[in-house]
């Protein structure tokens, strides 16, 4: 495959103009990211047990450096900010962990330990957090743990600061908002293989890191690549006002749900005037709907939520922090935060519709929408991670579906056919390649990108448009001020250069899967039964889970698989398998013997137990690997 390109001059051209524009005096953010540091961890490397590296952030040591051509100087700031990592002191008795995975990782000093929020993506960066702040405060036990929110940044390193046993016992609360397993693990696994295998893209994991390559994904460096777990909640957050004492902690809550996730929430902690605001507020354009893929989020309630916390909170606090980037201290300053986060959104929001109710279309809603001038003037509304491109896109998509509205696009051709159409009409992949050279040295790559999609659609093996196309990519990325969008055109030039790097991530752990609800594990498993294959096929199996006292019903016909508790006379079924919950996990997700299962006697059945063997054999395999940026 061809060596990656040298940045163009149209791209060296639009980034030098960009840092004119942009207000590089203002050094308030990196004042605030160095306040209160103690220490950073030397090496900057976490390992897993088998030696393998899970986190390196001496790999952005680059950042030092004077921002390259390739790289948008906008976010090579941002970059440099988010790559600045060790324990901090946030308030008095409140700590960071900042650097050293894609999250923060807060420690509240309590009366006889401390409590965690948020304890990063994977155990072994958690506990390489714990181990720092152990080192400079002491050797002080977790005493609560802490969720935000449902997303696996947030909680899938919980195992690294506390042990089941611990919480089994009542020694650690663990403390989340209403819903946050039914949504953190319904995530990671009903779409979980296609949100995963675009996070490859998104957070570019396995790009080389350096002015060429990844510089950060702008909510910080990039995910680690460690053991994600998952502890259950002890004690739910369900309404706003809610105040709960953890180890001698006063903390009241707000719920804040249908934001940055399905459930979310903000906490203030009034006895030391802080605040965190979870990732509702950050120092960035949050997504509306993230390029990895999930429910599109509700800028309206975003905005009515951050009204709600600066009322609430504002005057009571001297500082605020979040799950992400650097406080904010001073009650004015964290108020005028507030109030001007609240307005990108609200504002995004309010003028998407306004201009769909005149027939405007969410593409050219993006190309013509412009924030107020004191909204872009500052840092943290800049689009490190959402996009104003992308989110009123969402905010489109949300209001009004994937149509448009014009009839002829009501039924288009799949990508591959419609390419090979297009490619006919524009006389051929030689002349579309020879054109689309032409607007590659004119700096249209956007265009240049899009036509030559339609190549690579249409002939596969095309390695002269493959190589072009990568070219494309790069250039797209060393001018993007977005750390997601550098990450995904540069990503795609990675795979169209290198072949495909599968995902480099795994989301959906045991302890994932382990905590789907009976009702959640059999909807994940109707999801991946092969309809056609399964057309004619009639099972109905009982599953008598005897650690929960549940009955519950399979019926597959017609291709669906059909689940529901059984309450009253039904017909009997083909077969009735009783087992504990744990090993229903292992016998439909987990790839358990049940045959072994029923010999050992964990597992009893009535009935005809081949029918279990028949239901499994209609289930289809989810494919990690599957092509992007070719059909």
């Amino acid at each position: 495959m061809s060596s990656q390109g040298e940045v163009t001059a149209s791209v060296i051209s639009r980034n030098s103009e960009s840092a004119k524009a942009l207000p590089f005096g203002d050094v308030q953010d990196f004042e605030d990211a160095k306040r209160g540091f103690i220490a950073a961890l030397e090496p900057g490397v976490v390992t897993n047990e088998s030696g393998d590296v899970v986190w390196d952030s001496d790999g952005y040591a680059f950042l030092d450096e004077d921002c390259p051509p390739t790289v948008h100087p906008s976010l090579w700031r941002q970059s440099k900010l988010c790559a600045m990592q060790g324990l901090y002191e946030v308030a008095d008795g409140i700590y960071q962990i900042r650097g050293l995975d894609l999250s923060n990782m807060t420690l509240v000093e309590g009366d006889t330990g401390v409590i965690v929020i948020d304890p990063l993506i994977s155990a072994e960066t958690a506990a390489a957090g714990l181990a720092l702040y152990r080192e400079h405060r002491g050797d002080r036990p977790v005493t609560g743990v802490i969720y935000s929110h449902c997303h696996i940044d947030h909680f899938g390193g919980v195992k690294g600061v506390t042990t089941q046993e611990d919480v089994d016992a009542g020694r650690c609360p663990v403390l989340a908002p209403a819903g946050f397993v039914e949504h953190a693990v319904s995530e990671n696994v009903y779409a979980g293989t296609a949100m995963a295998r675009r996070a490859a893209y998104m957070y570019g994991a396995a790009l080389p890191r350096g002015p060429l390559g990844a510089v950060g994904a702008g909510l910080g460096p990039t995910t680690s690549t460690g053991t994600p777990t998952l502890i259950n909640p002890t004690l739910d957050v369900d309404h706003t006002g809610q105040t709960e004492v953890v180890d001698g902690v006063r903390i009241e809550f707000q719920l804040t749900p249908g934001t940055e996730a399905p459930s979310e929430m903000n906490f203030h902690f009034p006895d030391r005037r802080a605040l965190c605001m979870a990732e509702n507020a950050t120092h960035t354009l949050h997504n509306l709907l993230t390029l990895r893929g999930a429910l599109v989020r509700d800028p309206h309630v975003w905005s009515k939520y951050l009204t709600e916390s600066i009322n609430r909170y504002a005057a009571g606090s001297d500082v605020l922090f979040a799950s992400h980037h650097w406080p904010t201290w001073g009650t004015e300053r964290l108020t005028e935060f507030l109030s001007v986060q609240r307005d990108l959104y609200g504002y995004l929001h309010d003028q998407t519709l306004r201009a769909l109710n005149k027939g405007a279309t969410g593409i050219e809603i993006a190309e013509e929408i412009q924030l107020p001038p004191a909204v872009e003037q500052a840092w943290h509304t800049h689009g490190y991670y959402g996009s104003v491109s992308h989110n009123v896109k969402a905010i489109y998509q949300r209001y009004m579906g994937w149509f448009d509205g014009n009839p002829a696009t009501l039924w288009q051709h799949t990508p591959a056919e419609s390419a090979k159409r297009h490619v006919e009409f524009m006389g051929g992949a030689d002349a579309v390649l020879e054109k689309a050279r032409e607007s590659f040295a004119a700096g249209d790559f956007r265009w240049v990108a899009q036509v030559l999609n339609y190549v690579i659609f249409a002939d596969p093996g095309n390695a002269e448009a493959q190589a072009l196309q990568a070219d494309t990519l790069e250039q797209l990325g060393y001018g993007s001020e977005n750390g997601t969008w550098r990450n995904f055109f540069l990503m795609g030039a990675y795979e169209l250069r290198n072949g495909p790097v599968g995902t480099p991530t795994a989301t959906a752990s045991p302890d994932i899967a382990g905590a789907l609800s009976v009702e959640q594990l059999f909807d994940a498993i109707a999801l991946r039964i092969d309809g056609p294959k399964a057309w004619s096929a009639n099972i109905t199996i009982d599953w008598k889970v005897t650690d929960a006292a549940i009955l519950h019903r399979t019926q597959l016909r017609n291709g669906l698989l059909v689940h529901f508790d059984v309450d009253g006379d039904v017909p009997a079924p083909d077969a009735t398998f009783a087992l504990t919950n744990r090993d229903l996990h292992a016998a439909l997700l987990g790839g358990a013997d049940v045959g072994a299962m029923v010999t050992d006697g964990s597992v009893t059945v009535e009935g005809d137990a081949s029918v279990l063997a028949e239901l499994v054999g209609y289930l289809d395999a989810p494919d990690p690997d599957f092509a992007i940026v070719t059909p």
